[in-house]
C-alpha cells in the first residue's frame, strides 16, 4: 500500500485591466503593411498565453463584448478592455455579503445541521468541499467566508459549534534534538528511519493515553494514529500501569494484524515501560516533554474531547461507545487526504 496522491487546490484569481488588454488587441483584427488582416485569436489560444481557463476567457469576452458604429453607419460588434473592467467593477460594487448569504441559504442551512450533529462528520472546510461536489449548480460560499461570516455572529452558528482549533508549537525536528532521554525505555525517535519522517510509507504509527480522571487504577484510552493516513485506533484499557498498557498494545496488534504496524512511536512515559518487551513491531520513543514529536496523535486525541469531555471518568463509556467514536473519527473526510477520510485510505481495518 503507497501514500494515496494528495489534490492540490488552485484558488481562482480575478483577471487584470492589463490582461483584458491583451484580450482586445488578441481579438482584434490587425492591418499589416500589405494591406492584409490578421485573424484573431482563438480563445483556447488566448486562454494558453494568459494560463487560464478557456472557460474564463470565454466568459469574459461575453461580458465585454460591445456593439459599435462604424462611420459607414455599419455596426460591429467587438471585445473591449474598458467595457469589460467597467462590468467587473459594478459587479464588484453589488456583490455584498448580506447578499451572498441570501443565495447560498441552503447551503448554510445545510452546514448549521452538520456541524450540530453528534457524532459529527464534517468541518466547515470539507462541507464546502462536498457541497460544492454534490450540488454543482447551487452557490456556496468559500471556507474563509463561512469562517468570517461565524466570527461576525451573522449565523446560527457558534466557534462553540466548530471542531476544537488545535495548535501545536513546533519546537525542532529530530535530527537537530540535543536533548537525551533522562531514562532509557528503549530505541530512541533519533533511530527512526527516514521513511518514517517523510510520511512515505504506510504503517507506522504514534500511540499515546487518553485519560479521564487522572488516577493510575481508572480507565484510560491507547490510541495509535497512522503517520500517512490519520487512521486512529482507540482501545479502552482498565488502568495505565505499564503492564496493563503492553497488555492492550498486545490485543491490539493481534485484533488488526501485526503486519499493518512496521514500527509505533510513543511517549517516554512511565506507562510504557514494558512496550520495548513485544516483538510484533518496532517500537520507539519520543523525549521527554516533547510531544510535537508525535503530533499527529497528540492532535487526534485532541479530536475525541469533542466525543468525551477531560475529567469525565472512562467508567461510563463502554466499548460500543468507544467504537462508535472511532469509526466517527475515521469516517471524516479530511482536507490533507484530498477530501478522502482516513477509513477510506485503509479499507483493510
Amino acid at each position: 500500500m503507497t501514500q494515496t496522491q494528495i489534490s492540490m487546490t488552485h484558488h481562482y484569481k480575478q483577471l487584470s485591466f492589463k490582461e483584458r488588454g491583451q484580450i482586445e488587441a488578441w481579438r482584434t483584427p490587425q492591418l499589416q503593411p500589405d494591406g492584409t488582416l490578421t485573424q484573431p485569436l482563438s480563445i483556447s489560444q488566448i486562454a494558453r498565453m494568459l494560463g487560464r481557463h478557456k472557460a474564463t476567457i470565454s466568459r469574459e469576452i461575453k461580458r465585454g463584448t460591445t456593439t459599435q458604429i462604424k462611420a459607414n453607419h455599419r455596426f460591429t460588434t467587438t471585445y473591449l478592455a474598458d467595457t469589460g473592467q467597467a462590468i467587473y467593477e459594478d459587479h464588484r460594487q453589488h456583490c455584498h455579503p448580506a447578499f451572498k448569504r441570501e443565495l447560498c441559504s441552503d447551503f448554510y442551512a445545510q452546514l448549521t445541521i452538520e456541524l450540530k450533529r453528534r457524532p459529527r462528520v464534517h468541518s466547515v472546510d470539507t462541507f464546502v468541499y462536498f457541497y460544492r461536489h454534490t450540488y454543482p449548480e447551487r452557490p456556496c460560499p468559500s471556507t474563509t467566508t463561512v469562517y468570517r461570516d461565524i466570527n461576525a455572529g451573522v449565523l446560527s452558528l457558534r466557534n462553540s459549534d466548530l471542531p476544537v482549533k488545535l495548535r501545536r508549537r513546533v519546537k525542532g525536528t529530530g535530527q537537530s534534538h540535543s536533548r537525551k532521554n533522562q531514562h532509557v525505555l528503549g530505541d530512541s525517535i533519533e533511530t527512526r528511519p527516514a521513511v518514517v519522517d517523510q510520511r512515505t510509507e504506510i504503517g507506522h504509527w504514534e500511540g499515546d493515553l487518553v485519560k479521564g480522571k487522572k488516577t493510575e487504577d481508572q480507565p484510560a484510552l491507547m490510541t495509535l494514529t497512522e503517520r500517512v493516513t490519520r487512521f486512529q485506533i482507540i482501545f479502552r484499557i482498565s488502568n495505565y500501569h505499564a503492564t496493563t498498557c503492553r497488555e492492550g498494545l498486545e490485543t491490539i496488534l493481534a485484533d488488526y494484524g501485526k503486519e499493518h504496524f512496521k514500527s509505533i512511536t510513543f511517549d517516554n512515559g512511565s506507562e510504557f515501560a514494558e512496550l520495548a518487551t513485544i516483538q510484533d513491531t518496532q517500537i520507539y520513543f519520543a523525549h521527554p516533554y516533547s510531544p510535537w514529536e508525535r503530533g499527529t496523535n497528540e492532535n487526534h486525541n485532541g479530536l475525541i474531547r469533542e466525543f468525551i469531555p477531560k475529567g469525565h471518568s472512562l467508567y461510563n463509556y463502554d466499548i460500543t461507545t468507544i467504537q462508535a467514536v472511532q469509526d466517527a473519527l475515521n469516517a471524516r473526510p479530511r482536507r490533507l487526504l484530498g477530501y478522502h477520510s482516513p477509513g477510506d485510505l485503509m479499507p483493510g481495518l
